[in-house]
């Protein structure tokens, strides 16, 4: 009789554990027309304030989460589509999306939390409604197709984290039900080596990737909602990037240039956030986060993202990485390094930069303010100098020892 007293009260657990995890369905529509659908799991690590100390609570997405139809849409013209979910008093999840013709992506990640909530908020020491943004999370797929990634994605959003899970999402659809063809997060791929083609046991190391030779210096911009420049940049890209060919049957390593006349640019400007998007042929899209502290008032490179779909790709690639700490420089002045830099976004991938100088906060006017050089470009300007200090010493010591050997010479003469 205990026995089942105790299995009935673990299956009443399990089955509570699983009503405060539950997956939502939401739909953006126009007119009888869906764009945007998504099922899915999400649940919020949020840490705030009391009078006496800091505590962070886990908040779950409602199965009573709804569409908010007068924020969220297909996009109009130069807009972008919006699928925007409200919750409890005053909380809503947003997602943004960009597209370059081929593929779709979650361009921002949005959450507005309410802190006069005190269900949620207990003792908190502000009433204030705050919305943090987070760009470039990495959530993409080819067009016509349903993004799907069941693992547990986990993303950092000011205080707060967000972490979704059995997460079916598309975007731009062209019917009103997600496609039975699916793009697999890369944390779903249980496996990216390739099927064993013999019996053989002999391995061989991939070959080296072939130069691709210096990358042209392009040179990008964005505009802010008033139409002035809020971004410059300049500066040559190389990718370095390992995938499965298809043509090879094996894990290879290619390093490509970005072309900078095949190149688009796009992006946003925020106080704290500019993120500048370049997408190449509708097959390539890198897109790169700047973060503004403004305590310091110093900013970097915090993101980096990119998405590509070569016909040589067993499956669209993907990498990203929101954690970086690369081009550091200071508000008001640009960051500049002439010599090859190679940032590291994830195993799979890095990028080559070549002649770059960028500004993605305070720009005054349509030209780069006083740059802040790389310390490679600064140990590059020692070395003429100290080789030119060692040449002028060399003459000097070869001059001293020329009039010592003269004077000890002119000495002997008067001797005899």
């Amino acid at each position: 009789m205990k026995l089942c007293h105790a299995c009935g009260a673990l299956i009443i657990a399990w089955f509570t554990v699983l009503g405060c995890i539950q997956a939502v369905t939401l739909e953006v529509k126009q007119g009888d027309s869906t764009c945007i659908k998504t099922e899915l799991s999400a649940s919020f690590s949020i840490t705030y304030n009391t009078s006496s100390s800091t505590r962070t609570v886990q908040v779950s997405l409602p199965d009573s989460a709804t569409v908010d139809t007068s924020s969220s849409s297909c996009g109009v013209g130069s807009s972008s589509p919006w699928l925007v979910a409200t919750f409890g008093s005053g909380h809503a999840l947003g997602l943004s999306f960009s597209t370059n013709g081929s593929l779709y992506s979650v361009a921002n990640l949005t959450l507005q939390y309410n802190l006069s909530d005190s269900s949620i908020f207990p003792e908190a020491n502000s009433s204030n409604v705050v919305t943090v943004v987070s760009a470039s999370v990495g959530i993409w797929a080819p067009i016509n197709t349903t993004y799907r990634c069941v693992s547990p994605t986990t993303f950092r959003i000011g205080e707060a984290t967000v972490t979704f899970s059995d997460m079916r999402l598309e975007a731009y659809m062209p019917d009103n039900d997600l496609s039975p063809t699916e793009s697999v997060c890369i944390a779903d791929q249980t496996s990216t080596a390739a099927p064993p083609t013999s019996a053989s046991t002999t391995t061989t190391a991939a070959p080296a990737p072939t130069p691709a030779g210096t990358p042209e210096r392009g040179s990008y911009s964005i505009n802010n909602r008033n139409g002035t420049v809020c971004l410059l940049a300049q500066m040559g890209l190389q990718l370095n990037i390992s995938y499965f060919s298809l043509s090879q049957n094996k894990t290879i390593q290619e390093i490509t240039n970005l072309t900078p006349n095949l190149t688009s640019s796009s992006g946003s400007c925020e106080d704290s956030n500019t993120t500048l998007v370049l997408t190449q042929e509708r097959i390539t899209m890198l897109s790169f986060t700047f973060t503004l502290n403004s305590t310091t008032n110093k900013y970097h490179l915090s993101g980096i993202n990119l998405l590509a779909n070569w016909s040589d790709m067993a499956a669209p690639f993907s990498a990203s990485n929101t954690s970086l700490d690369y081009l550091r420089s200071t508000l008001g002045r640009s960051y500049m390094c002439n010599a090859e830099q190679t940032l590291v976004v994830a195993p799979t991938f890095s990028l080559n930069t070549f002649r770059l100088q960028v500004q993605p906060f305070g720009v005054t006017t349509n030209q780069f303010a006083t740059a802040e050089e790389c310390q490679m470009d600064q140990d590059q300007m020692l070395i003429p100098i100290i080789v030119g200090a060692a040449l002028a010493g060399l003459v000097l010591i070869v001059l001293i020892a020329y009039l010592i050997g003269r004077k000890r010479s002119h000495a002997g003469y008067q001797t005899i």
